[in-house]
């Protein structure tokens, strides 16, 4: 890996910017300026039956109306599926995934019917070969899932995983964590119709684009876990990750795109400059 300070700020083009993003984008940028590092823009478009051209020109606009400036040319994920099909079939070839034909709303009942119910993380396992069959054949949906048993048994276990925080987690987690991927359960890395999920697309991004240092907030904390076992699996470096406090709306509730809060849009429309948000972050 580089040693050069490289990070990045990674939106998803699903829904307008709002003062989350822009905390997190800043936060971003400026420790980037702060160490004469490399700031990246990465559009995570890989959900293509919500993503947006639309959303994607805000974002861009948003981020120049904050002051950012970025290397070109952004990397688009929709356009790069084959990274993750190459890593996806590197994981295949070693028996560390599996098809999974449950839905979710059933994954939610095994959990409910747990001896631990709701604290229970989801665990599966391959079909019988005769039934996977039958369903290949029958069309149906199906999601790739990382085994966590099979990621153990090649690892001889994961004690050995570790990741540097130099943020806070949620519960002030700070230093040296050791990962602790159990806790996710089986994740998904792939589906059916979309050739990639969220964990597996961003540590192949981070490792290709280099990225040294992942600053992002708190609800991302636990992800930590999953990403760096699939970057021990694949042979992939691990950045340093510092992982920053959320901003709250006046009900006390973190901004998010689905409550609809107030969008950089809006505050653009307003006239409200944006001196006035970096005073409101504490950033000036």
């Amino acid at each position: 890996m580089a040693d050069r300070f490289v990070t990045r700020f990674a939106p998803s083009p699903t829904g307008w910017l709002h003062r989350g993003h822009a905390f997190s984008a800043l936060s971003a940028f400026r420790a980037a300026q702060s160490r004469a590092g490399r700031f990246i823009l990465r559009i995570e478009d890989i959900d293509a039956t919500r993503s947006r051209p639309a959303f994607e020109e805000a974002i861009l606009t948003d981020l120049a109306w904050l002051g950012l400036a970025w290397e070109q040319p952004v990397r688009r994920q929709s356009e790069h599926m084959a990274d993750y099909r190459t890593a996806l079939d590197r994981l295949q070839a070693r028996g560390l995934v599996y098809r999974c034909f449950r839905t979710r709303r059933e994954i939610a009942e095994d959990i409910e019917r747990a001896p631990h119910g709701a604290m229970e993380a989801w665990r599966g396992g391959p079909l019988a070969p005769d039934d996977e069959a039958r369903r290949l054949a029958a069309g149906e949906a199906y999601a790739w899932r990382l085994s966590l048993d099979a990621a153990a048994r090649d690892l001889g276990g994961f004690g050995a995983l570790s990741f540097i925080e130099r943020g806070n987690g949620p519960n002030h987690e700070t230093g040296l964590i050791a990962a602790r991927p159990e806790l996710g359960g089986d994740v998904v890395l792939a589906r059916k119709d979309v050739g990639v999920a969220y964990h597996l697309a961003v540590v192949v991004d981070d490792a290709l684009q280099e990225v040294t240092q992942v600053i992002r907030g708190q609800d991302l904390f636990e992800a930590t876990h999953v990403q760096r076992l699939l970057q021990a699996l694949l042979g992939l470096p691990t950045p340093t990750y510092a992982h920053h406090r959320l901003l709250l709306g006046p009900d006390g509730r973190r901004f998010a795109k689905r409550d609809r809060a107030e969008t950089l849009r809006d505050l653009r429309a307003q006239g409200v400059p944006p001196a006035q948000l970096i005073a409101e972050f504490g950033l000036d």
